[in-house]
């Protein structure tokens, strides 16, 4: 049996076959070209803590433990910095035998420093599913920098379906980037193709962005709606470095321009924790065209969403920070992304979310 992620047309075949169930009518652009867009519903819950279900408790069981209040989002509702929801989804599942699943955070969520993990019943870790389950689909949200205004059917999250095992090691990725260049400059192949970090401070010094910490709310509805002065710091440096605070939030950019051909999906992991004290980017999915010319893009970069831990770091230009693993494709997807449907993110370089002027 082939083996590889599930791309978009085979998505909506798993919704008209009832494997995606979905509470709400499918959107014309909520399936992307290797992953669908999760929606929120229309309860949000207030819990004392994340926490996971255990795989001998739903969801609902363990929200009886750590419930605080509930809240209704049908006419929008602020979700509080530093505080920790549970909202359920629009989408379900009945997966197949042999269908498994990993949900991330959306690029504009993770720039948002937003974090959101998609929790199932009987889950034992976050946006992990399983082989074969049927069951509910949750968001647990904790704003982390700001606080955000949501409404049902927002999408903070995206789950992405494979059968089997289909990532590549690093011989078969060496000769994916022989044929068709992964990456602009030397690839560092290791565990995946590493990236690291762009301080060269080519446009006026300007390297990255830092969260401010005491802002107004965010609007997730409204696009292209605020200036950025008002949330963020801009990082500047002549020096090719910068110290990272502990707690704050930064957005940065990779040094080497990415590529995803047609044929692949990856997947932005961290980079060994021994090597700083710090962690990279709470959105990890690339999906095909990403960069790629056949869907206009001439490489993008990578944006990293940077927190710092519990001590200063010394962030370093061209320091290996993170590194992208790939997988094929099931079937070459029906759409790419940046090339049939509109894509935020395609040809970017250092850039905010699209909420940001």
């Amino acid at each position: 049996m082939p083996q590889g992620v599930i791309p978009s047309h085979m998505i909506e075949t798993m919704v008209t076959q009832g494997q995606i169930s979905i509470s709400e009518p499918l959107q014309d652009d909520q399936v992307q070209p290797a992953s669908l867009d999760l929606r929120l519903g229309h309860i949000a819950y207030r819990v004392r803590a994340s926490f996971l279900a255990g795989h001998r408790a739903t969801v609902a069981e363990r929200l009886r433990e750590f419930e605080m209040h509930r809240i209704d989002l049908s006419e929008g509702a602020v979700l509080e910095k530093g505080c920790v929801y549970l909202v359920p989804l629009m989408e379900s599942l009945d997966l197949p035998p042999e269908i498994e699943a990993v949900a991330n955070a959306k690029s504009s969520t993770g720039r948002l420093d937003l974090l959101t993990r998609t929790i199932t019943d009987h889950g034992k870790e976050f946006d992990r599913i399983v082989k074969g389950y049927s069951g509910p689909l949750y968001a647990e949200i904790c704003p982390r920098s700001f606080s955000v205004l949501v409404r049902p059917g927002m999408r903070l999250n995206q789950i992405r379906f494979r059968r089997g095992h289909a990532v590549l090691d690093d011989v078969a990725l060496t000769n994916l980037h022989a044929q068709s260049p992964l990456v602009s400059g030397d690839a560092v192949i290791q565990d995946g193709l590493g990236f690291s970090v762009d301080l060269s401070a080519g446009r006026n010094g300007l390297v990255g962005y830092r969260a401010k910490p005491h802002t107004g709310v965010i609007d997730l509805g409204k696009i292209g709606a605020y200036d950025p002065a008002d949330y963020w710091e801009e990082i500047r440096t002549d020096t090719q470095q910068i110290i990272l605070d502990p707690g704050a939030f930064y957005i940065l950019v990779s040094q080497e321009a990415v590529t995803i051909p047609p044929e692949y999906a990856a997947e932005m992991a961290p980079y060994l924790a021994m090597v700083g004290e710090f962690r990279v980017h709470y959105a990890g999915f690339f999906d095909p065209g990403f960069g790629h010319a056949a869907a206009n893009g001439q490489g993008s970069r990578g944006v990293l969403e940077v927190r710092c831990h519990e001590a200063p770091f010394v962030l370093e230009h061209g320091q290996v920070v993170g590194r992208l693993v790939y997988e094929a494709m099931l079937e070459t997807p029906s759409q790419l992304y940046g090339r049939d449907i509109a894509s935020n993110y395609q040809g970017q370089g250092l850039k905010l979310s699209k909420h940001f002027k």
